[in-house]
């Protein structure tokens, strides 16, 4: 096993149109933060688990399909018959930027429980990976807690993403409590600009310097949307810039499948992150730019992975 992940499993309902009062036509996808991250993995070969919970509805039948037919192992996916599983709709403003509406009060992720993790999924896997959507509230918040012990007591390399969606705290104070808990577990963040001044006031470059001496992070990746992602260790930084070229539909996921394809980067250079050169760095960003970057121009986030070969072919072109 290479990468096991904790966290949410829901529907993404994206805007295809509005009518005349403003009411959106909307399209389900599959999604979730974690997912998407192992989507990506999985769809370039990686091994990976999702440890979640999703009700026992439909929806949460179609997502435990849909994982199981992209070749996520889906034997750490509880299924409960007490909650529903969690909705999440994006709407975009006329300038193509997302606002997030949850149905999650509470949704089946945040239900989850310590007891109910398949340790042995993290017993198997190189690294583990988590978000901040189980952090908002218990008991998934203690299990995250748990599960991360648990996986730095393994030795496994702890992966992170804060994805903050604002909507989702009912205090901000606490959620930045909540992610900088996050990123002193972690040994390689992927971060947003946004994210950085939200937890700090500072600018990117800053930021990641910032993250490094401060929290013990070894690798930072922070994405600056259309202007790429600068990348930071103690030896190595620098800036990739992102694609270009591109018709843009759907930025749903895209933070995530970048996170997935350093990952499986990161994992294929066979070396500590801290360890990686320059050079080498830029290879893993540019790979992660590249395939974020094809996953836009197309709906959805766990349907938008674009291939190995698609993502080498643009990068030769």
């Amino acid at each position: 096993m290479d990468v096991v992940a904790l966290g949410e499993l829901l529907i993404d309902f994206a805007c295809l149109q509005t009518d005349a009062d403003g009411y959106p036509t909307m399209a389900a996808h599959p999604g979730g933060a974690p997912a998407n991250f192992l989507a990506a993995l999985t769809k370039f070969g990686a091994e990976t688990a999702l440890l979640g919970k999703v009700g026992t509805d439909a929806f949460g039948k179609m997502l435990t399909s849909t994982l199981e037919k992209s070749g996520i192992d889906t034997s750490g996916i509880v299924a409960t018959d007490d909650y529903f599983t969690t909705l999440a709709f994006v709407t975009f403003d006329e300038h193509g930027d997302r606002a997030f509406s949850f149905s999650r009060k509470p949704g089946a992720d945040t239900c989850l429980t310590f007891d109910e993790l398949n340790l042995s999924l993290i017993d198997a896997a190189k690294v583990f990976h988590f978000g901040t959507l189980s952090l908002t509230d218990e008991p998934a918040r203690s299990a995250t807690y748990r599960a991360v012990a648990y996986a730095k007591e393994k030795g496994k390399l702890i992966s992170y993403d804060p994805n903050l969606r604002k909507p989702l705290w009912r205090d901000l104070s606490e959620a930045k409590a909540q992610l900088l808990w996050g990123l002193s577990q972690a040994d390689v963040v992927k971060i947003s600009d946004e994210e950085v001044e939200f937890l700090f006031g500072l600018g990117v470059e800053d930021g990641a310097r910032h993250i490094l001496e401060h929290y013990g992070v070894k690798l930072v990746f922070v994405t600056c949307g259309a202007e790429g992602c600068y990348f930071r260790s103690a030896r190595a930084w620098g800036k990739v810039p992102s694609l270009s070229g591109i018709a843009v539909i759907d930025t749903t996921g895209a933070g995530d499948i970048f996170g997935g394809s350093a990952m499986y980067k990161l994992l294929a250079t066979g070396k500590a992150p801290e360890a990686l050169s320059e050079a080498e760095l830029r290879e893993v960003v540019a790979f992660a730019c590249t395939s974020a970057g094809l996953s836009t121009s197309r709906s959805g986030g766990i349907s938008s992975v674009p291939t190995y070969e698609e993502v080498v072919m643009r990068m030769n072109g």
